[in-house]
């Protein structure tokens, strides 16, 4: 078995090649700029950890899995174009370096190449791979887009946050893993299983990450605090605080968002801090952990082969704050 870390070493040597032709170069060059920079690579490996949970890694898991990985960076370079973000991991992002519509063209031809990616696999996986990926993408398309009709208004509820986050961030995760248990021989509920931690675990996961963009240590966290309130995005931590507050509280609150003062950052957490939000979202986060972790005991395979899963998932949750 192997663990996280050799995967991801295993998966970037196996996915440091050109992935596109070489003419026009206007068009390709601009994806291989894009690719080059790496990336944490998590969707992918867990591909290749959801097969091997069942089987040795098979030739087609790492095809499965580079296709994951051309169609997660597509969505990154169409999330930069909407969102007008000028850097992304310190670099200059595609739309501001060559212009929106190379981006758009870029994007597309990316999510082109994944399905080419898919389609070297052996015939009989093909149809509950391509089922499962299809439904994923166009799963990811209807969070990104409730996200931005989020934007416009003033308050979401946390059913509608947490649908939203499943399928913006989750569903990837947990598909990855599921087509990876898929090509390992997997029973159907064993997939289900495998789908379910995935799913349960992102959501998990991005409850933290909104909690340490307002509490974290930004030395140790990597990114200054705050930027999520500063931009006025609706997270589980807002979302909780308005739903709470006190009236004079909550009025207070909304003025924040609208009128945006030089303290902003400071007088929002003073809130969310006397609204107990702190304690409710490590409570919301457990609740998911635990239920990733049950789905993941159901499986039935040996718990040895469990662990590299269940130690990625405990790093991916105990990150400094």
């Amino acid at each position: 078995m192997h663990t996280f870390q050799d995967l991801v070493k295993l998966f970037g040597e196996y996915f440091a090649v050109s992935h596109f032709p070489k003419t026009p170069a206007t068009l390709y060059e601009p994806g291989d700029y894009f690719l080059s920079w790496g990336g944490k690579r998590i969707r992918p490996v867990l591909c290749l950890m959801g097969n091997e949970l069942f089987s040795d890694i098979s030739p087609d898991a790492w095809q499965v899995a580079t296709a994951v990985e051309l169609f997660h960076n597509f969505t990154l370079i169409h999330d930069d174009i909407m969102d007008e973000a000028p850097l992304r991991r310190g670099n200059e992002t595609v739309h501001k370096k060559y212009g929106n519509n190379t981006a758009l063209l870029a994007g597309d031809v990316m999510m082109i190449q994944a399905y080419d990616y898919l389609s070297r696999m052996h015939p009989k996986h093909l149809p509950a791979i391509l089922t499962l990926f299809n439904t994923t993408a166009r799963e990811v398309c209807e969070g990104q887009q409730i996200d931005i009709d989020f934007e416009k208004q003033t308050e979401v509820s946390l059913d509608a946050y947490i649908h939203m986050i499943t399928l913006k961030t989750s569903v990837l995760l947990a598909c990855s893993l599921q087509m990876g248990g898929i090509l390992g021989g997997a029973s159907e509920g064993n997939c289900k299983h495998l789908y379910e931690f995935g799913k349960n675990l992102g959501i998990a996961f991005q409850i933290q990450d909104d909690y340490l963009d307002a509490f974290g240590n930004p030395e140790k966290f990597g990114k200054e605090v705050g930027g999520d309130i500063r931009q006025n995005k609706k997270t589980f931590l807002l979302i909780h605080a308005l739903d709470v507050a006190p009236p004079q509280e909550k009025e207070m609150l909304l003025s924040l968002m609208q009128n945006n003062p030089p303290d902003k950052v400071a007088r929002v957490l003073d809130l969310f801090r006397a609204c107990g939000v702190e304690t409710w979202a490590h409570a919301l986060k457990e609740k998911y952990w635990q239920e990733s972790l049950q789905h993941l005991e159901s499986i039935a395979v040996l718990s040895a082969r469990k662990k590299p899963l269940l130690e990625l998932a405990s790093y991916l949750l105990q990150r400094e704050q």
